[in-house]
């Protein structure tokens, strides 16, 4: 039942930033209240394009399976899904580079 770190990149709709920002205010505490990741320190960060970067940690591998019979976790993840575009770390200009820098939010 080891931990795993986490990184969900969101790439926001045209003219949806705010509003997947306020969303994702709500994420993480959802994820803490159903006890699905532990209490280290949550890093978002922004890319150059707007991606917004969440890294987190799993409480194991049981947990992820959980998070996905969440209803309440489902409910944040389908309204995230509904103002971003879900991406993955090789799609940033950032990725490319051997040191990449993120704006912190």
């Amino acid at each position: 039942m080891s931990s795993l770190i986490f990184m969900a990149l969101y790439r926001p709709k045209p003219g949806k930033s705010e509003e997947l920002l306020e969303v994702l205010k709500v994420h993480i505490p959802t994820l803490r209240e159903e006890e699905l990741i532990t209490n280290r320190e949550l890093l978002t960060l922004q890319a150059e394009d707007g991606t917004i970067i969440e890294i987190a940690e799993w409480r194991s591998t049981e947990a992820i399976e959980r998070a996905h019979q969440s209803a309440a976790v489902m409910a944040v993840w389908d309204k995230i899904g509904s103002l971003a575009q879900l991406t993955s770390l090789s799609t940033l200009t950032e990725a490319q580079e051997r040191f990449p820098n993120f704006k912190p939010l």
